[in-house]
């Protein structure tokens, strides 16, 4: 029957028998002697305790358990045998330890002593073996995104600092023993020892005297502490798009410099460089290379540099010959962008009018017509192609063509055709004009319009559009095809052209054009003909003849063998309703 004693070892509560408590005090006691000669002995006993009341604790079966005499044998011989060596001899012939099974494992601890901010990337480092930068590239990069920023603050909040030698050794997987102990805190005692070695006193001895000039070096230092770590996030960022950019210069100059070879003239049917097509695309590409990727590569060297310090320069002869191969690039894009914008000055156009003949009570027909030699999609838009014609010439084909409804005061409609293009002076911009090729027909009521314009090749490429002005009086009816809302560009308070059917009427007023016969739910621009219909009906034995007239114009005229009328419902829709 054994007494038991209740003591405190590192901030811990234990039971412990009589025994197993003179034998435990014997050991600590024997480590202190051992440890007469050394520095920093009561960091050491402190970190010691620390570690015995962990390996305690991993003992206690449940709260009620008595600590004996096995088991702080067992935890002597974790700990090792004071009397075995004296740690504050440097001798190599010193015992070894007696050998105890262990697995070399490692707990995951902030290393705020090598961390730049709070430890994180430092712990994580000792804790998975590898090197901290790799660890802090990872982070950097994460940064862009809110996951990495949250993950950090986590680490931090989760991670517990390691404060104790004994939590130091257990971050970097080291045994927690006495000798590992001693030698931990003697390295940091000898490196205190160091830096003291190293202080210039006199220098102190002003410093102290000053306590303004102190604080603010220890803000100084706070301050290029922080701009140290912005420093690496703002070099990781330049490395990254600098990078992105770099491929994305280089992937377009190599499809510039071998466009010539690509089919159909790729480049030339997709791409209008800045520079015009006066200079051949291939030189373009060499000098687009030369001009952007050169400060992409610079930026690179930057954004290194930032983020590794000792990082070697590429020499001055490097730096100043790819200095001038980039000032004359961009002189010879200069003087390009130079005479493009000559060859582009002035505008000029050609001008053509043709009056429509046609009674007031016809109903005008509009409608765009497409060319399947040059384009099988009517709906493909192509502001600018190089292509051959039938006898196998190149020519240039274009969609930019643009017609606007517009009143007149004339009492026949009439079409206005401008053939617009710009060129180094008038005479060039309206000789060029005149090229243009464009052709629409007038079939009775019908105005038949083609949705392309052609030119020669060697007329280049300058702009050339058609814009189309139809001009209607008043009172004139017409229909649009369901192509013209490709290249109508009317002013919306004057005309809307409603998409959902190519049978809509519509009527020039005054100020603005009505539609006839749209639905209600599309009067949302308030332009539906508010007005009487009236219906007229003249019935023989054997056909049923029904007129439809607006505002005294006919609009609708039919004849059916059966007896019948035209009414219209409550969507302002006119039907026609069979007689019995």
């Amino acid at each position: 029957m054994n007494k038991t004693v209740n003591i405190n070892i590192g901030g811990l509560f234990f039971h412990i028998d009589e025994d197993a408590y003179q034998k435990l005090t014997r050991y600590f006691e024997a480590i202190k002697r051992s440890l007469s000669n050394s520095s920093g002995q009561e960091e050491i006993m402190k970190d010691i305790e620390m570690r015995v009341a962990e390996l305690l604790t991993e003992k206690q079966k449940s709260d009620k358990h008595v600590i004996n005499t096995k088991d702080v044998d067992e935890v002597i011989v974790v700990m090792g045998q004071p009397e075995d060596y004296r740690i504050d001899e440097d001798s190599d012939d010193k015992p070894k330890e007696p050998f105890y099974p262990y697995t070399k494992s490692r707990k995951l601890y902030r290393d705020k002593d090598r961390g730049t901010i709070a430890g994180v990337c430092t712990g994580l480092s000792h804790y998975f073996g590898i090197d901290a930068v790799w660890v802090k590239i990872l982070f950097l990069i994460l940064a862009f995104t809110s996951f990495g920023i949250i993950a950090y603050f986590v680490l931090w909040i989760a991670m517990p600092k390691a404060v104790t030698t004994s939590e130091k050794l257990e971050m970097t997987g080291e045994p927690v023993t006495i000798s590992n102990i001693e030698k931990k805190v003697r390295e940091e005692f000898d490196s205190v020892s160091n830096k003291l070695k190293n202080v210039n006193y006199d220098k102190m001895g002003n410093e102290v005297k000053n306590g303004a000039e102190r604080v603010a070096g220890g803000i100084g230092d706070v301050l290029i502490s922080i701009f140290k770590v912005f420093a690496k996030i703002l070099g990781t960022i330049i490395i990254i798009f600098s990078s992105l950019l770099l491929l994305v210069i280089c992937i377009t100059s190599i499809i510039l410099i071998f466009s010539s070879s690509m089919p159909n003239n790729f480049i030339l049917n997709h791409i209008d460089t800045p520079i015009g097509l006066e200079t051949p695309i291939w030189v373009q590409g060499i000098l687009f290379l030369l001009a952007a990727g050169i400060p992409m590569f610079f930026f690179i060297i930057l954004g290194l540099k930032l983020l590794v310090t000792n990082l070697k320069s590429i020499g001055n002869i490097a730096k100043y010959s790819l200095l001038a191969i980039w000032i004359i690039a961009v002189g010879i894009l200069i003087s390009l962008g130079i005479n493009e914008a000559i060859q582009i000055a002035f505008d000029g156009k050609e001008v053509k009018k043709e009056v429509i003949n046609i009674a007031p009570t016809d109903t005008l027909k509009i409608k765009f017509k497409n060319n399947d030699f040059y384009s099988k999609d009517k709906y493909d838009k192509i502001d600018f192609r190089l292509t051959l014609d039938e006898n196998n010439k190149e020519i240039i084909y274009s969609n930019n063509v643009t017609i606007e409804i517009m009143p007149t005061e004339e009492t026949l409609p009439y079409i206005q055709i401008e053939r617009l293009t710009v060129g180094k002076s008038a005479k060039d911009a309206r000789n060029r004009a005149e090229k243009i090729r464009y052709s629409y027909k007038i079939e009775g009521n019908q105005l038949i319009l083609d949705n392309y314009l052609l030119t020669d090749a060697e007329n280049k490429f300058r702009g050339q559009r058609v814009a189309l002005f139809l001009y209607l009086p008043k009172g004139t009816l017409f229909k649009a095809d369901e192509n013209v809302q490709d290249y109508d560009s009317t002013d919306n308070d004057f005309f809307n052209l409603h998409f959902s059917s190519k049978d809509y009427i519509y009527k020039v007023e005054n100020s603005e054009v009505k539609c006839l016969n749209c639905p209600a739910d599309e009067n949302e621009y308030k332009d539906l003909e508010d007005s009487t219909t009236e219906i007229i009906t003249n019935e023989n034995d054997s056909t049923d003849v029904v007129t439809v007239k607006v505002n005294g114009k006919t609009v609708i005229e039919t004849k059916s063998e059966k007896k019948g009328s035209l009414e219209v419902n409550k969507d302002g829709i006119i039907i026609k309703t069979e007689k019995p």
